[in-house]
């Protein structure tokens, strides 16, 4: 098993060599291992995903610190590829006590954290940009603190609740300035405005293809400067869209033709048997 050191090390030069580079969000270690098992070099996790696993709505604060730590862990354990936390807002308003969510989240094992300004209240859904810059700079703080070279992401999410572009480079670039070593602007959908943001900063980029024109391909992504791709909680809900299709057709139909799409047993069983994955 690689040690996190080792992790850790391979993590940070997926972002420093050139080109663009898949990391797919698991939301548990079965998902993790079959990422793992069909090549990918780094995995990522989704809150989405998790809290969607839990019976719980994204996004609402339903979702606990404790449960996000504990599937980081779990995840962190279950493949040696680096493994990079969606932290939401770190389950905390105050900068020191989000920090304090990067510390626990790289005891368990990951190596990539994420701090993002969206507050998860629908009254006010993004934080004021000074106390949002205070997050980015406490949570810098915290990841410069552990034992490892952890990569940091700084999220501006505010193009997901009717913010600008204007405003999310501003942030991007704040959050760059205060020490992040990748910015990430949820909500990108052309190759136009991706281009805007990488243009914009000089950290590496993260764009995530759950938000973004599905038709846009690596090849693309990579030409236009982007570093990563991620695809938040979107294979986890192809996932739960294949539950529902088959259990649909159960229901409406009596027949069970869905079965012959289901992945066999025994390749689902050799992969999480491989205890090197």
């Amino acid at each position: 098993m690689a040690s996190q050191q080792d992790k850790a090390v391979a993590f940070r030069a997926l972002h420093d060599r050139p080109g663009a580079f898949i990391i797919p969000n698991a939301w548990d270690a079965g998902s993790a291992k079959i990422l793992a098992s069909l090549g990918f070099e780094a995995i990522a996790t989704t809150s989405q995903g998790l809290a969607s696993s839990l019976g719980i709505a994204d996004g609402t604060g339903a979702l606990r610190r404790d449960d996000a730590i504990a599937n980081c862990r779990a995840i962190a354990a279950a493949t040696d590829l680096p493994v990079s936390a969606d932290l939401e807002n770190c389950y905390a308003h105050d900068p020191e006590a989000a920090a304090q969510t990067i510390r626990l989240a790289v005891e368990a094992g990951v190596v990539g954290v994420s701090i993002e300004d969206a507050t998860g209240d629908a009254a006010k859904p993004i934080y004021d940009f000074a106390l949002a810059v205070e997050r980015v700079q406490a949570a810098v703080a915290a990841a410069s603190s552990m034992p490892l070279p952890v990569v940091l992401v700084a999220r501006a999410d505010g193009l997901l609740c009717g913010g600008d572009l204007d405003d999310a480079v501003r942030r991007l670039q704040a959050f760059e300035k205060a020490g992040a070593d990748v910015l990430y602007a949820p909500g990108l959908r052309d190759l136009a405005s991706i281009r805007q943001v990488v243009q914009s900063v000089g950290k590496p980029v993260n764009v995530v293809m759950s938000t973004a024109d599905p038709a846009l391909t690596l090849a693309q992504l990579a030409e236009a400067g982007v570093r990563r791709i991620s695809v938040g909680g979107a294979l986890s809900r192809l996932a739960f869209a294949g539950l529902v299709r088959g259990a649909t057709e159960m229901r409406e139909r009596g027949t069970f033709t869905w079965v012959r799409e289901a992945l066999p047993t025994k390749d689902l069983m050799r992969i999480l048997n491989r205890g090197d994955t």
